[in-house]
């Protein structure tokens, strides 16, 4: 069964020093509405730049943060920093949206987004995409702060991308496991979760905390008006040098029909791997980032919750493919076993779907990535069904309707 590596002295001089300062100063750690609205509201005016429902999503991450968390003093800061941030930005591009409403609006060529299930190499190919001087994949900063990056230009927008850098830093130091599982960086393209769920409904939230409650609540929440702020955040930070974006998150897999309100032409590259594996690599990604805020995380607990969330956002993807506003998209299947074994093939699948010229040597294109970006460079992630109590058979009989 998975256990959390003991921590480090870093992690724990860390946990030490927050649990010290909750007893102190308890008011900073109230998972409560009003204080987290009030902290997160920089300018006179901002609560009602917060985007459109805003308080209600932000009940549900506080209330579930709180009565399903488990939460250490750090991760409860965790909670309130990410709340904070999220409206923070979405406050942010509204006033942006304000002085430049024409950044915004304006059109971008259909992106490419990357998705599948939770560990099936969406990251491998999104970041090997990016490597491509035609196309144009966001760093964590313009994704968690789109309308400041906007903004910035040569030495201080490389100054903010150096700056950013520590907090990745700080979160491997708290819990090295991860970077075995998830490499990221100041530099390094990230996912879309960064910049999504400005109104609080986000599905990466639930990836790091246990939050069970909010995963219900936001089960039945139409994601279309944050995809809608999504497109715009992007219309802000377009350079329009005819680069196409390439975008990542595996989340897209939950909202594919709000994805095609807000990106219509987009091409949609949804990534395949084998189930069992799909549902225990997302496990031990979960339990591993979880076990940074939380000294109670339950591997069994974690096991079931994955193959659930994996079951509904399979389903919502077939739901879609079999609904007429599916053609406002192109999808293309990738297997995750041809990916790793033949690169250079499947990335011709991708440029062909996209209608643009393959690299000149794709296998020069694949081999340079992987000199500059080795496997396991910073451990191998290892893990089994078994330790997170899932049962391959059933997993199998489960999901037969998804992957026959």
């Amino acid at each position: 069964m998975w256990r959390p590596a003991p921590p480090s002295a870093t992690a724990r001089a860390a946990r030490e020093a927050a649990e010290a300062d909750r007893s102190a100063r308890p008011e900073r750690y109230r998972l409560d509405v009003d204080a987290v609205a009030a902290a997160a509201a920089r300018r006179a005016g901002d609560e009602d730049r917060f985007a459109a429902g805003w308080r209600e999503g932000l009940e549900h991450y506080l209330g579930s943060a709180a009565g399903d968390g488990r939460l250490t003093a750090l991760g409860t800061a965790q909670a309130i920093r990410t709340a904070i941030g999220r409206l923070r930005s979405g406050a942010a591009m509204a006033r942006f949206a304000e002085v430049e409403p024409d950044r915004v609006a304006r059109p971008i060529a259909p992106p490419i987004f990357i998705t599948g299930g939770w560990r099936t190499g969406t990251t491998f190919l999104f970041r090997l995409l990016a490597t491509d001087p035609r196309l144009r994949a966001p760093l964590p900063a313009e994704l968690s702060d789109p309308a400041r990056l906007a903004g910035l230009e040569g030495v201080q927008r490389e100054a903010h991308l150096d700056t950013s850098a520590a907090a990745h830093d700080a979160l491997y130091d708290l819990n090295p496991e991860l970077r075995a599982i998830h490499d990221s960086g100041g530099r390094l393209p990230e996912e879309c979760a960064l910049a999504l769920g400005t109104d609080l409904r986000n599905w990466a939230f639930p990836s790091t905390m246990r939050l069970d409650g909010y995963a219900r609540w936001l089960a039945d929440e139409d994601l279309t008006p944050s995809y809608r702020a999504y497109r715009r955040a992007l219309g802000a930070l377009d350079r329009g040098d005819d680069r196409r974006w390439v975008l990542k998150a595996p989340t897209h897999l939950a909202a594919l029909p709000a994805l095609a309100d807000a990106f219509p032409g987009a091409l949609v590259v949804r990534l395949h791997r084998d189930i069992v594996e799909t549902v225990a690599s997302g496990a031990s990604l979960f339990a591993v980032f979880r076990s940074s805020f939380s000294d109670e995380v339950d591997a069994v607990e974690v096991g079931r919750y994955l193959v659930d969330q994996t079951e509904l956002w399979y389903h919502r993807a077939a739901a879609f493919r079999a609904d007429p506003t599916a053609s406002a998209v192109t999808l293309v299947d990738l297997e995750y076993r041809g990916l790793v074994d033949d690169p250079a093939t499947a990335i011709g699948t991708v440029y062909a779907a996209a209608d643009l010229d393959p690299p000149p040597d794709p296998a020069a294109f694949v081999a340079d990535y992987h000199a500059a970006h080795p496997r396991d460079a910073h451990g191998a992630h290892r893990y089994t069904a078994a330790d997170f109590g899932l049962d391959p058979d059933e997993i199998r009989e489960r999901f037969a309707p998804y992957t026959t």
